[in-house]
């Protein structure tokens, strides 16, 4: 009696059977990724919109109480950049704070803080807030070589930055914000590299000020899907 011979697929049947299974596999992936890009650009552009509302908010209110303080700053309205000339803070060509300019940082500094840190979700979605100081390309006397002209600016630049940021922790804020202010301050010193230019020529009464800039945070896919914003 013979052995019943096995019956088995042609090899162009087992080829048949993995390309449908990839294919579906692929198709499956593609849904996946192409509804996640969706839901994180919806979620992007939800998140980012209602923040920049809730900024510019903030930045109105802040410049309202800096006019009725009579302050004298430049503040950008859609980010929040404040921008303090030096005459309100320094005598030329020093780091030391004048009588002036500590009398100005004694109402700004708790106007800004106390507005900025009023609205938590503002402050939550702020990496950073930078303390940036800035001279002009005025040359030293009797310094010829154009890098130490620059590293002698640098110097300035942070020594100015540093005494407000000093200066500010010093005065009549609202005590729970010092913390979290601590943890975002950044000092910088940024020499002459980023002059005022007016009509094409550097403004030296305006190149030279400290501003104060709110660095936002980049949001993250996983956060947008997972992180709840997508359902507030």
């Amino acid at each position: 009696m013979g052995l019943g011979a096995r019956k088995t697929l042609p090899p162009e049947s087992d080829n048949n059977i993995f390309w449908t299974t990839m294919s579906d596999l692929m198709l499956g992936l593609a849904i996946v990724f192409m509804t996640l890009f969706v839901l994180a650009m919806t979620g992007f552009s939800q998140q980012t919109v209602k923040q920049k509302v809730q900024q510019i908010e903030v930045n109105k209110e802040l410049t309202e109480k800096l006019k009725q303080e009579n302050i004298i700053v430049e503040i950008d309205e859609l980010t929040g950049d404040v921008k303090i000339s030096d005459l309100e803070l320094f005598e030329l060509g020093s780091a030391t704070l004048s009588p002036k300019g500590r009398a100005y940082l004694d109402k700004f500094g708790p106007i800004y803080i106390n507005t900025i840190f009023s609205n938590t979700e503002v402050i939550n979605g702020i990496r950073n807030i930078e303390i940036q100081g800035h001279t002009d390309s005025h040359m030293f006397a009797g310094v010829k070589d154009p890098n130490e002209q620059y590293l002698l600016n640098m110097t300035l630049s942070l020594q100015r930055a540093n005494a407000v940021a000093q200066y500010i922790l010093k005065t009549k804020y609202d005590p729970k914000y010092n913390k979290k202010f601590k943890e975002l301050m950044v000092v910088q010193g940024k020499s002459n590299s980023e002059p005022i230019l007016v009509n094409g020529k550097e403004d030296y009464a305006k190149s030279r000020r400290v501003e104060m800039l709110l660095k936002t945070k980049q949001l993250d896919v996983v956060d947008v899907l997972f992180g709840g914003i997508l359902h507030y």
